[in-house]
């Protein structure tokens, strides 16, 4: 034989050190770096747990769970006061994104929408008062998840805020959510000027009762559809909502026009919410978190149900563990500024919109939505790249909602948090960035990684249950 392995050009795929990567490439082979990682990171009694979870048993409530999922049918039903439709929120209470926290935990953007939803409620004239309330300990804070709502950034809601109430018609279950403001100076990341009240007052005033007149006059409207179609028009329904909000105002256009509010009222919403590419988020957010809440408390189910950051904490929520949460630090995300700001601006990661990813939207569906990878600092070729991991990390291909640049497969959906573990791969957020400073507002735009130690607590808790 004329020939040896010697002779050949050989092509090398590098598993482990980096240093034996990099000793190749220096001597001219042609090396790849393949990015593996032992599964659970190595370690005996993680492993342990992810094989008792690989039983029939989770199996079986797993399918349970994913068939709750892809069977929801969010709807908008209605429009009330926070106050009237959450009970919890009676009083000097307000709710926020993220897992439970303290006032001396919280970010700046949070307390800076702590501050601005005080004086929107009038328990404040001014920021320096603000010191008094907390003292007194008169203020009752509360996570939006834990009282079935979610919020984009900062996510506050108070007793006298309009929210929209979004039922999923097959379990019966509600969600509720605030009205988005737009980007900028705005309470959700955290701004609490004369403008920003003002904003507030002009919805509650003008917007909630139009649009609460209008849907009585509609009925209920229906949200998987719209987000179907929006999904196929460019949207990934968290960072860019532009063909949603565009459908939605079709869909209550005819209903807003007749109901009795003058043409200069009327033309300033419409104007409003044509300008705010940001707002049917909100909407999407409500319709995923009334679909994930149907998919709660399924004992075994390793689905998770909720992604949240409050700006300092990031949490998540596992089916099978009912409603305790398991946090690790929130992380900077990679940001996209906007002219006049840099990195040392950024706050760490916040906002219950991460419920869009839980649900397989946002970076999980970025292959979905090419324009938005500007938006987020990155390219059409790592969008894709990004749903095809995400595909690693989940259930099922759910083709309710089809990604066309990837011959229609489905969205990927259902989190599984043995696979988070098994493969050490983290669910991947887009994301909206606010300044670390109360008061400030939007820096820009990015995308982060999920810290794969609040998934190391529920797996552990799953150990102490199984």
């Amino acid at each position: 034989m004329n020939s040896s392995i010697i002779d050949k050009k050989i092509k090398v795929a590098s598993v482990g050190l980096d240093s034996f990567f990099n000793d190749l490439k220096n001597e001219g082979a042609n090396a790849v770096k393949v990015d593996w990682k032992p599964p659970a990171g190595g370690s005996p009694a993680a492993l342990k747990v992810l094989e008792d979870l690989e039983c029939e048993e989770v199996d079986q409530a797993n399918e349970k769970a994913i068939k709750a999922v892809l069977s929801a049918e969010p709807k908008l039903v209605g429009l009330a006061m926070a106050k009237d439709v959450i009970p919890e929120l009676k009083g000097i209470a307000l709710s926020h994104a993220g897992p439970p926290i303290s006032w001396e935990r919280m970010s700046g953007p949070l307390k800076g929408a702590v501050i601005g939803a005080a004086i929107y409620e009038g328990w404040i004239k001014k920021e320096s008062e603000i010191d008094e309330l907390i003292k007194g300990e008169q203020i009752k804070f509360m996570a939006d998840h834990d009282v079935s709502a979610v919020g984009p950034m900062a996510g506050v809601i108070s007793p006298n805020m309009p929210v929209y109430i979004v039922q999923n018609v097959t379990s019966g279950n509600r969600a509720y959510t605030n009205f988005n403001e737009g980007v900028g100076k705005v309470l959700r990341y955290g701004a609490y000027g004369k403008e920003v009240i003002d904003r507030l007052n002009w919805m509650k005033d003008t917007l909630y009762p139009m649009f609460k007149e209008g849907l009585s006059r509609s009925g209920p409207l229906n949200l998987k559809p719209i987000m179907s179609q929006s999904l196929q028009m460019g949207d990934e329904l968290h960072t860019r909502n532009v063909a949603s909000t565009l459908l939605f105002i079709k869909e209550m256009a005819p209903y807003i026009t007749g109901g009795g509010f003058t043409s200069s009222q009327i033309s300033q919403a419409i104007s409003f919410i044509g300008g705010n590419n940001l707002f049917f988020l909100n909407l999407a957010m409500a319709a995923g978190k009334a679909t994930m809440d149907a998919a709660s408390g399924i004992s075994k189910s390793t689905l998770v149900t909720a992604l949240s950051r409050n700006g300092t904490d990031f949490g998540i929520k596992v089916s099978g563990l009912g409603k305790e949460w398991f946090t690790a630090p929130a992380p900077v995300p990679k940001t996209l500024f906007f002219p006049g700001f840099k990195e040392d601006d950024a706050n760490p990661d916040i906002g219950d919109s991460a419920i869009m990813e839980t649900n397989g939207f946002g970076a999980f569906s970025s292959a979905a939505s090419p324009a938005v990878t500007q938006v987020v600092g990155s390219s059409v070729s790592e969008a894709i790249r990004v749903t095809r991991r995400m595909y690693e990390i989940t259930m099922v291909k759910d083709k309710s909602f089809p990604i066309p640049i990837l011959n229609f497969e489905g969205i990927p959906r259902g989190i599984d948090l043995r696979l988070v573990i098994e493969t050490s791969i983290a669910p991947t957020i887009n994301t909206g960035v606010a300044h670390r400073l109360p008061g400030m507002g939007t820096v820009g735009f990015g995308i982060v990684d999920a810290p794969l130690g609040a998934f190391d607590k529920a797996l552990q808790r799953f150990g102490q249950t199984i």
